[in-house]
């Protein structure tokens, strides 16, 4: 995120937005200021509240910050890849954070040390973003940022910082989000809308694909890339998993999309059940939806320790399998003797499904229906989701009747992709859903390797 907070210490307002952000990365976290003259920075490993003590700011000064919350997609979780990324270019110092995956990123890093000299810190694709903006052609940033847009192939939303302003962009298919609010005299742009609520902020719009935002000398000015008519592409595990249920995204709130999502998939896999419960928390709202469909009452049937965090968004499988572990308790007085219809947002590694179908067996439930309100993920994501190889996906190497095996439910349900395209509003809309169908919104010709700037040169 990002804020233009005049008379305002910034990066305390960026501190405290980033908390409303933690769930979209929980490897590092940072904040880069500027005071008008220079930028300073300070970038942790752990969540927001590990990362920060007070001291930290008393560095950060200024009305201009961006922060960031990693969850890595390229690059190792370790100390050198925590955003802000800082750099020195042709056009002075910039400090970036960037949410999405940029696909051709070990191209443009032998280009930019070949051509600039460029000297890379880290070994991730923010940092080649970083130094493609630091020495673009161009008289303005926004000349700059769409010529790093006709370079940058694949996903990136960003926020980056002068000694004297504030970039923000997003790419021409609009594949991550961003938005845009007002906070007084100033400014907030976010990857999501709760974090402006947590600002007291007010939610203007979304930064449209291919848009340029740009605050220097206290005002905003826009500028939109002509794309040609290229279709968008939001990520659709946005409106299924990632974002904040109280998040406004493609014109609606997350939480009314996944209740439509749990309706339809009743509509597509009813079943006689005695009572609808969800995993939480990202599938709560999805089986309120299922009851309310079905008429088969709702209920909690599992609580979440709210101290451990997102297994799916963990770097390495290791550390994914100790969390499930951990994640959830049955409440044995609701669901013992009771046939189940347990609702799920996605089965993606099949990591955590197994353990919950488990305990709630353990718990004495009866029988266990589980429908997932995302169609079967078969393919890789090169576009900012850390599932980018084909063995990492069950569904891309088991059958539905294999999977409901694997996973010891009594019957298994799946929305479907043109139920689920029904729900968001379709294709015409636009909507990347690649990890569904293989049809991938950029041409992919080889299979992405989240460590391909981490192997030696040739």
């Amino acid at each position: 995120m990002g804020v233009y907070a005049p008379g305002a210490e910034a990066s305390r307002l960026v501190f405290f937005g980033l908390f409303a952000l933690q769930h979209r990365g929980q490897e590092s976290a940072g904040i880069a200021a500027s005071d008008g003259h220079s930028i300073t920075i300070h970038a942790s490993m752990g969540l927001v509240n590990q990362s920060f003590r007070e001291s930290d700011f008393t560095h950060l000064r200024g009305d201009l910050a961006i922060g960031h919350t990693r969850y890595s997609t390229t690059g190792t979780s370790q100390q050198c890849n925590a955003q802000p990324l800082l750099v020195n270019g042709q056009h002075g110092r910039l400090a970036l954070a960037h949410n999405g995956n940029v696909i051709n990123s070990p191209q443009l890093k032998r280009q930019l040390q070949d051509q600039w000299d460029c000297v890379f810190n880290s070994t991730t694709d923010s940092e080649v973003i970083a130094h493609l903006l630091a020495n673009a052609p161009g008289q303005t940033w926004e000349e700059r940022m769409f010529s790093c847009m006709r370079t940058l192939e694949g996903a990136f939303s960003l926020v980056a910082l002068t000694p004297y302003g504030l970039i923000a962009a997003r790419d021409l298919l609009g594949i991550r989000p961003l938005c845009l609010g007002k906070l007084n005299d100033g400014w907030v742009i976010a990857s999501e809308s709760c974090a402006l609520e947590h600002l007291g902020a007010t939610y203007m719009r979304e930064v449209e694909p291919g848009e340029v935002l740009v605050i220097e000398n206290g005002s905003l000015r826009s500028a939109v890339h002509t794309s040609g008519g290229r279709r968008r592409a939001l990520c659709v595990f946005e409106l299924i998993y990632f974002a904040r249920p109280d998040s406004i995204m493609d014109g609606g709130q997350i939480h009314s999309v996944r209740q439509a999502l749990g309706a339809q998939l009743a509509r597509e896999h009813p079943v006689d059940a005695d009572l609808v419960i969800g995993v939480p928390d990202s599938s709560t709202a999805a089986a309120v939806g299922y009851s309310r469909q079905s008429g088969i009452p709702y209920s909690e049937g599992l609580v979440k320790n709210r101290y451990v965090g997102r297994t799916f968004i963990e770097p390495n499988q290791r550390l994914r399998d100790l969390g499930v572990r951990q994640k959830f308790n049955p409440l044995p007085d609701v669901i013992s003797g009771q046939r189940l219809v347990v609702v799920d947002d996605s089965i993606v590694r099949g990591t955590t499904t197994p353990h919950v179908v488990s305990l709630l067996r353990r718990a004495g439930a009866k029988e266990v229906h589980l429908r997932v309100c995302a169609p079967p993920i078969r393919h890789p994501c090169y576009m900012g989701v850390d599932m980018a190889t084909r063995k990492e996906l069950i569904a891309a190497n088991k059958t539905e009747e294999e999977i409901r095996q694997f996973i010891g439910a009594d019957t298994l349900g799946y929305l479907s992709v043109e139920g689920l395209m029904q729900v968001v509003g379709g294709r015409q809309k636009g909507f990347c859903d690649a990890c569904f169908t293989g049809n991938y919104p950029v041409p992919i010709q080889l299979e992405w390797d989240k460590l391909a700037l981490e192997e030696p040169e040739e």
